[in-house]
């Protein structure tokens, strides 16, 4: 079963509509997304890996396949988003131990796409 490209792909066509419907909207929210997602004091690597776990807290699937995505774009590692979410369970308790699994498994997916384009090496930090 696929958590990461198959919900992004379910989303896309609904998604290209609203933004048409509210641009103005959807403006407005990149503006915010590309902010708050910057390096800064912490990297965008953690900030995504961060965003990741509260996907995971909010149970967002479609959160979890954009930030599962970035995270893998942004060079984290399976180790690094499995302890980020991990952390999910502390904070969130059983709901996270449903919605952590499909997380890891859209990382898992991503990350391996990006490792096959990559001859086989793990995305660079």
């Amino acid at each position: 079963m696929s958590y990461g490209k198959a919900v992004r792909d379910e989303l896309r066509v609904p998604t290209r509509e609203l933004r048409h419907a509210i641009p103005q909207v959807y403006a407005g929210y990149k503006e915010l997304h590309d902010a708050a997602l910057a390096p800064g004091a912490l990297d965008a690597r953690t900030k995504e890996l961060i965003a990741l776990a509260i996907a995971v807290s909010k149970e967002c699937d479609g959160c979890i396949a954009a930030h599962a995505h970035a995270a893998v774009q942004q060079g984290a590692s399976p180790e690094e988003a499995a302890e980020a979410i991990g952390v999910t369970f502390l904070m969130n308790g059983g709901p996270a131990t449903v919605y952590g699994p499909r997380a890891f498994a859209a990382f898992g997916e991503f990350y391996a796409e990006r490792a096959s384009r990559t001859d086989g090496r793990p995305p660079a930090r």
